[in-house]
């Protein structure tokens, strides 16, 4: 377990440069699980640390496999100082424990939600993960273990989550990229669905 989280940070490390704060998270019956924070010029990244260090597990499997499985951390990149967007610390580890929690496996196109603001003020309870291999590559782990993926997580407003749940994610995804979206604005308001 310490060994993979050992080279996904160094992974997010190469990626994204030298976190300039860290915070950790442990719910009961859970691994830690950390939320380090990059700042790129105006833009904040999160990525999460610890979500990888177990496979997650088919929940219609009677016994999880220690070893094979897939892993992943979550990436969120929101646009710095218009919202109090270090308060989604708890929330994205939260969203990170799901897998452990819940017994799901989180991968694109799937949507999360917190059941409250994923920072104070915030349009967005939910998101939705998108594909990895953008931000971050893949991380390649010895045979037998499935890579680690980084999987970048776009926020959505409630009826953005209604509509994605009709549509499918890749019409919403579709919605946002016609319409010019700014998904990394906190503030942002609902795209049009009309």
């Amino acid at each position: 377990m310490g060994e993979v989280l050992a080279l996904v940070e160094t992974r997010l490390r190469t990626a994204l440069g030298e976190p300039d704060a860290r915070a950790a998270v442990t719910f009961l019956g859970t691994d830690r699980i950390e939320v380090l924070r990059f700042m790129d010029g105006d833009l904040v990244r999160y990525a999460t640390l610890g979500m990888s260090a177990q496979p997650m597990a088919d929940p219609t499997s009677a016994l999880a496999d220690p070893v094979k499985g897939p892993r992943a951390e979550l990436v969120l990149t929101v646009r710095g100082g218009l919202a109090e967007t270090d308060k989604v610390l708890r929330p994205l580890a939260v969203l990170a424990a799901t897998p452990q929690v819940e017994g799901v496996v989180v991968a694109p196109g799937a949507s999360l939600d917190v059941g409250e603001p994923l920072w104070p003020g915030a349009p967005f309870s939910s998101v939705l993960v998108a594909e990895s291999g953008g931000l971050v590559e893949d991380l390649e782990l010895d045979h037998p273990m499935d890579p680690v993926r980084f999987l970048p997580l776009l926020p959505m407003t409630a009826n953005e989550a209604a509509w994605k749940r009709v549509h499918g994610a890749q019409a919403l995804e579709e919605r946002w990229l016609i319409q010019g979206t700014d998904l990394r604005d906190p503030l942002r308001r609902s795209v049009n669905l009309d």
